[in-house]
């Protein structure tokens, strides 16, 4: 039950600081509380098995990783959308 209430706060925490304007949840298979807390769920996994004294920078990591993923998500996304 622990890890369940970890994974909604982790969620809601990450909800409250959400950045995806203008997405349309109602167009998406999943719902918002959903992928939060599924990732929630995932992010967690992945912390749970790493070294204490070595979170934060594999959450570092993870962060810069999902950066730059966005970032070359969302250059992709503008020249598509700048040549239609």
């Amino acid at each position: 039950m622990e890890r369940s209430n970890t994974v909604k706060q982790l969620a809601e925490l990450a909800m409250e600081a959400e950045l995806l304007e203008g997405l349309e949840w109602s167009d998406m298979a999943i719902s918002k509380q959903e992928a939060f807390e599924k990732m929630a769920s995932e992010v967690l996994a992945q912390l749970e098995n790493v070294n204490e004294n070595e979170r934060a920078v594999v959450a570092m990591a993870t962060m810069t990783k999902l950066l730059v993923e966005n970032l070359i998500l969302n250059t992709m996304l503008q020249r598509n959308q700048n040549e239609n």
